[in-house]
């Protein structure tokens, strides 16, 4: 099974997208700091990252900017979840590099079938 990174700064959506996935057999790897995403990337290798975009130090088109550069990165796919959710949004994350984009709110079957359209 894959290993599934979340990346966002509310507890409460990691816990959701977490308890969503629990059935799918994914490893699923979490953390609420965008400043840490390098190194959590670097150290997990996650093969999806579920990405938030509007975060507190580092929104998620420049973190996704910052995994880029990454050697680890380069298998990665990322999908912003947002509740940014205009078409500008989703055409501008898919732009990005991002491989999907989920409109918060999402039901937990959303997720489930957007992560296994990715890995």
């Amino acid at each position: 099974m894959a290993k599934i990174l979340i990346i966002d700064d509310s507890p409460a959506d990691i816990r959701f997208m977490t308890e969503a996935l629990r059935s799918t057999g994914h490893a699923v790897v979490s953390i609420t700091e965008s400043s840490k995403a390098e190194a959590t990337m670097e150290a997990e290798r996650p093969d999806l990252t579920l990405l938030d975009v509007v975060m507190p130090e580092r929104n998620g088109y420049e973190t996704l900017r910052a995994l880029k550069k990454l050697p680890a990165y380069a298998s990665t796919k990322v999908v912003f979840v947002s509740s940014k959710g205009s078409d500008t949004d989703v055409k501008w994350g898919l732009r990005q590099g991002a491989v999907d984009y989920l409109v918060k709110p999402y039901t937990p079957e959303q997720v489930v079938t957007l992560v296994s359209r990715h890995v």
